[in-house]
């Protein structure tokens, strides 16, 4: 078989596309085969004891796109194996997509909660390399260790992401370079006061990191949800 009929161009999903990305159609046959398919890949990827089998399953996307798995998944109810799945490896590829700009919305956030940051456990600082590592690792963990906690990790990872949102959301609000309170007028300059067009795009833009947290937050209950009902048994 030719290579190229193998393998494709895998698919980059920005910020803004993951939150209105669409699956395929989604009758009740579809929703039951995106539960038996997360299940087999889950179980099948735990039984296997080769690095190798557990490094293809972590970087599945990035060799056949975010559409292989999205097609069966996207649509999986939250707290489900294949919801949870679909989270973890579409939130994966835009944080390797935007490293850099996720990894500075981390480091903000690491310090508003010390518990999710120990938990996740992503190292301080946190570069981009170091983000990417350890979303890796949780994934991983996913199929060589307690699929729990690699839940729960991977949903504080996203508080955290969210804390360091909503903190620059709230620099972002006051629309100013320099904060009055930080001005002196022995400073010897005056005070900067963006223009009315510059703080509205400033205004808007802390509307969507606002938006953005609420959603990751939203993720972060939905994977902690799933994680109790896996220990108990229940998740389907």
């Amino acid at each position: 078989m030719p290579s190229d009929a193998r393998f494709h161009r895998p698919v980059r999903l920005s910020t803004e596309k993951f939150e209105r990305y669409q699956g395929a159609g989604s009758p009740e046959d579809l929703a039951a085969a995106a539960q038996a398919s997360a299940r087999a890949l889950l179980t099948r990827g735990r039984a296997n004891e080769d690095p190798s089998v557990t490094k293809r399953l972590v970087h599945y996307t990035d060799e056949f796109g975010i559409e292989a798995v999205a097609e069966l998944w996207s649509r999986a109810a939250p707290v489900t194996v294949a919801g949870a799945l679909w989270r973890i490896y579409a939130l994966r590829g835009i944080i390797r997509a935007n490293s850099q700009l996720l990894s500075h919305y981390y480091e903000r956030g690491m310090h508003s909660s010390y518990l999710a940051q120990a938990l996740a456990g992503v190292p301080s600082p946190p570069t981009a390399d170091e983000i990417c590592a350890t979303v890796d690792a949780i994934l991983a963990g996913a199929y060589t260790g307690d699929f729990d906690v690699a839940l729960n990790r991977f949903g504080a990872f996203c508080r955290v992401l969210a804390l360091g949102q909503d903190d620059v959301a709230l620099e972002l609000r006051h629309g100013q370079q320099v904060s009055p309170r930080d001005w002196h007028p022995d400073d010897g300059f005056e005070l900067h006061r963006p223009s009315a067009e510059v703080r509205d795009e400033a205004a808007a833009r802390a509307v969507r990191l606002r938006s953005a947290a609420r959603r990751l937050t939203g993720t972060a209950r939905e994977l902690e949800e799933a994680a109790l009902r896996w220990r108990a048994g229940t998740l389907d």
